[in-house]
């Protein structure tokens, strides 16, 4: 028998409009490895904003209940051409109780039980999601393991990444995000270097209460004195970045060159042979990324997604990670949240403008039935 709930939809149309609303939606019983899920938190998180907001004019919105209606501008209307006309839904990961089961041993094995998922469509009173990407929480509630994946996975990921090519330190230059405490906290458990960038004397200070040892604020005047000395300490010519535009990846090779030549015997016209290499995580910035001729020769900036790293991983890897996401959800991976919002709350003018700030420390879970 189909089960009935409200889900969040957006849309964007050929000429630029943005819709994203409320509707009812009808779910059939889940088959196979399916289980139904009764969503009871899900995070906001940035990775979802670029289909929920994207580039939209959100000051400009019309907002009704449970709708707001946006301008996309051009060219970032044109670079989305490929979803014109699609109704998508939206919300990565949440927690919730399973109400229902497919026939496989799997999925009738959560049936009960209240657990993490990532379905795609979050934003919802009910979603159907794979057995297998399920994590039991036990005696966690929903709001403990709504976070649970992106993040926890993604910082884990960075630490897992680093081993594989031999690293043994790592640069974040947003070190006071959620995710960046995360990391603070993973590097420290397992004795990697870490080298957090922040803006704030306060981002440093907290970080500093996690244990960080190399915390940098972009802000003084020093900064780039302080971050050279931070790499030099610690060899972190490896890092990591959620902002994508502008310079910052630049100022991160800029900083790693330098600290590489100081070390040379001879000069070098070309400059030096340390490999540097730079992960572009996120788009924080969706302006272009910066770069200069100015970091030698053996540099490299690449790309980096969650799930294709799982997916070269291997599977005894990712069952590792999310075992120990699952036993330390309220130590090394607590999420925190400024606000809690249900479906309808979540698209007022207010709350878009707030979110979609994405500030440290201001993290909103949607709460769907709140």
């Amino acid at each position: 028998m189909a089960t009935t709930g409200k889900q969040l939809f957006t849309t964007l149309d050929a000429d630029g409009t943005l819709t994203v609303a409320i509707e009812t939606v009808s779910l059939p019983d889940p088959t196979g490895n399916q289980v139904l899920v009764k969503m009871e938190a899900a995070p906001i998180n940035p990775s979802d904003l670029a289909i929920l907001v994207g580039a939209a004019d959100m000051e400009n919105a019309s907002y009704s209940p449970g709708k707001f209606v946006a301008k996309v501008p051009e060219p970032a209307n044109a670079g989305s051409k490929a979803r014109h006309g699609l109704k998508l839904p939206a919300g990565n990961e949440g927690a919730g109780t399973v109400v229902a089961a497919g026939d496989s041993d799997t999925a009738k094995a959560l049936l009960g039980q209240r657990v993490s998922c990532v379905p795609g469509n979050a934003y919802s009173q009910y979603c159907l999601a794979d057995a297998a990407m399920c994590l039991p929480l036990g005696d966690h509630s929903a709001e403990e393991g709504a976070s649970a994946f992106v993040n926890p996975m993604t910082a884990l990921g960075f630490v897992e990444n680093a081993k594989m090519d031999g690293q043994d330190a790592i640069l974040h230059t947003v070190g006071a995000s959620n995710l960046g405490q995360m990391l603070t906290r993973i590097c420290k458990e397992d004795g990697i270097g870490l080298v957090n960038i922040v803006r704030k004397d306060s981002q440093v200070d907290l970080l500093k209460e996690l244990g960080a040892t190399h915390v940098v604020n972009s802000s003084d005047s020093d900064f780039m004195r302080q971050l050279c000395a931070a790499i030099d300490d610690t060899g972190a010519f490896y890092g990591f970045d959620p902002v994508g535009g502008g310079q910052t990846v630049d100022t991160a090779f800029k900083a790693m060159e330098q600290v590489a030549v100081s070390r040379m015997t001879e000069y070098s016209r070309y400059g030096s042979t340390q490999p540097k290499r730079m992960f572009i995580y996120g788009r924080l910035d969706t302006g272009p990324t910066t770069l200069s001729p100015s970091y030698g020769f053996g540099w490299t900036l690449s790309g980096w997604l969650l799930f294709p790293f799982l997916q070269s991983a291997g599977q005894d890897t990712v069952s590792r990670m999310r075992k120990r996401v699952r036993d330390n959800l309220t130590t090394t991976f607590a999420s925190h949240y400024k606000s809690r919002v249900n479906l309808e709350e979540m698209l007022t003018k207010e709350a878009v403008t707030d979110y979609r700030a994405m500030k440290t420390g201001e993290k909103y879970l949607v709460t769907p039935w709140s």
